[in-house]
């Protein structure tokens, strides 16, 4: 168990439900795509305000793409609503060439992505996403870590011209950023400082790298957090300064090693190595079990970062 379950969580897709309703009142361009999904993505008060604005395809998620790109082509600003597994493995291609060759100006918006739907197995886990995404060029890729975080970036994609990938997650997170907190693109956030070791987290992660640095405290070790919401532009700034400023980096992520993870270490070995562990999926298909239980058997729990920091250290 974790430190989460001491305080109040919120499921960031109530949060992002809100946002696009008042976005979409605000401006008549934005519309909604889905794949059967309006209860998964709590669309049902979008469609009440706006059903001619709510384009259900049924459970056809490569039609789902196409037709926002075609929404896209002729003027509107089209948010696909969908879980992360089916949006991105089954509509690969259209992401592809139908958005992101095309640079249309849709947004793609994975629901209950990572682990979220860990109960129902490796067939509803989307692990594989950050990999996948962040090799398409021109693509924004970006994974928020509580309610505020998620409405300050579904607010921004809708006024950013281009493509881009959300991770919006059911799972339960509490509040992480401090009072006045803006999400800026391609910028890392540091929660907290420290000089002995880096730990880099995403979305459903960060909170647990916080756990991890309080019990790295307790045993004199200074850890420095940090909140890393686009996968993809990196922050190469905030990961170089952490590799001449600590003694090792720690990545977490709800996903394959090869996303946040891959990324730090292509910047690292590029421009400045260092000790680099990195914690999320490795080369398996993530077991059947709760999403929390899920993530603490893979070393991200609390306990399970600190150990493999101080490893890191030794």
């Amino acid at each position: 168990m974790t430190a989460t379950t001491e305080r109040t969580l919120f499921d960031c897709r109530d949060t992002w439900a809100a946002t696009i309703t008042e976005v979409a009142q605000a401006d008549p361009r934005v519309v909604a795509v889905v794949n059967d999904s309006i209860g998964s993505s709590k669309l049902g008060g979008f469609q009440k305000a706006l059903p001619e604005r709510t384009v259900n395809v049924g459970i056809a998620e490569q039609d789902m793409v196409g037709i926002a790109a075609g929404l896209a082509n002729g003027g509107k600003i089209p948010f696909v609503s969908a879980a992360g597994c089916f949006l991105t493995a089954r509509a690969m291609e259209q992401i592809k060439a139908d958005v992101v060759y095309s640079q249309y100006n849709v947004k793609l918006i994975a629901q209950s992505p990572g682990v979220a739907y860990g109960d129902l197995g490796p067939t509803h886990h989307s692990i594989e996403d950050f990999a996948w995404m962040r090799t398409l060029p021109g693509l924004v890729v970006v994974a928020p870590a509580d309610p505020a975080e998620t409405e300050q970036v579904v607010r921004w994609a809708a006024r950013h011209e281009g493509p881009v990938y959300v991770r919006v997650s059911r799972m339960g997170v509490p509040s992480v950023y401090p009072e006045g907190y803006e999400f800026v693109p391609g910028k890392a956030v540091t929660l907290r400082d420290g000089d002995d070791v880096t730990l880099i987290a995403t979305g459903t992660t960060v909170v647990r790298a916080l756990d991890a640095a309080d019990v790295l405290a307790a045993a004199g070790v200074s850890a420095r957090v940090l909140s890393m919401p686009t996968i993809k532009p990196l922050d190469d700034d905030a990961v170089l300064a952490a590799a001449r400023e600590t003694r090792g980096i720690v990545t977490i992520e709800e996903a394959m090693v090869t996303g946040l993870g891959g990324a730090v270490a292509e910047v690292l070995a590029e421009n400045h190595p260092a000790r680099l562990a990195r914690l999320g999926f490795r080369d398996e298909f993530a077991i059947t079990g709760s999403a929390e239980w899920l993530l603490d058997h893979h070393g991200m729990s609390a306990q399970g970062i600190a150990t493999t920091a101080s490893g890191l250290l030794a």
